[in-house]
């Protein structure tokens, strides 16, 4: 905290303490800084997955409604990805398995924020949610959960895809 006339103050768990100077080695270093994107989604992620993913994380807590495409009034799973991804002039399907076979087949451990992710039962895909990174996926859960964020493995994925560059 400062210099004190051969003492060195310092706090440690919002207490003060004083060690003698002849102890301490006083530097001043700065690491390199990041972004508020890069410390969101990690270095390297384009703006435009940035925005896509920042777009879908504001209808968070929006309502599920089967069939429904409308962010705001309610969607289903494969109408929250479609009505996303049409603001910024990408044209999917209404249908999760059509999704499924759009863009190109990824692995996990290659998903970057903005790629999709399909889960499915007995080898059909019945969900798609998008990869925001750290992890988690945005998504149209359910009637009673609506658009949420959950842990991407929250059931097994099935298919992770990309459309973005």
């Amino acid at each position: 905290v400062e210099v004190l006339d051969g003492w060195v103050k310092i706090n440690l768990d919002d207490e003060a303490y004083y060690v003698c100077a002849d102890y301490v080695k006083v530097e001043e270093k700065l690491g390199t800084a990041f972004t508020m994107s890069q410390l969101l989604y990690g270095q390297g992620v384009s703006d435009l997955r940035v925005d896509l993913c920042e777009f879908a994380k504001q209808f968070i807590g929006n309502p599920y409604v089967w069939g429904g495409t409308s962010l705001t009034k309610g969607a289903d799973c494969s109408g929250f990805v479609m009505s996303v991804y049409k603001n910024f002039g990408y044209s999917l399907p209404h249908y999760s398995g059509s999704q499924a076979n759009s863009g190109t087949k990824i692995s996990m451990s290659e998903a970057q924020p903005g790629d999709l992710i399909f889960y499915g039962k007995n080898g059909t895909i019945n969900h798609v949610a998008i990869y925001i990174g750290n992890g988690q996926v945005v998504h149209a859960s359910s009637p009673s959960t609506g658009i949420k964020i959950s842990s991407y493995n929250y059931r097994s994925p099935m298919k992770v895809v990309r459309i973005l560059p």
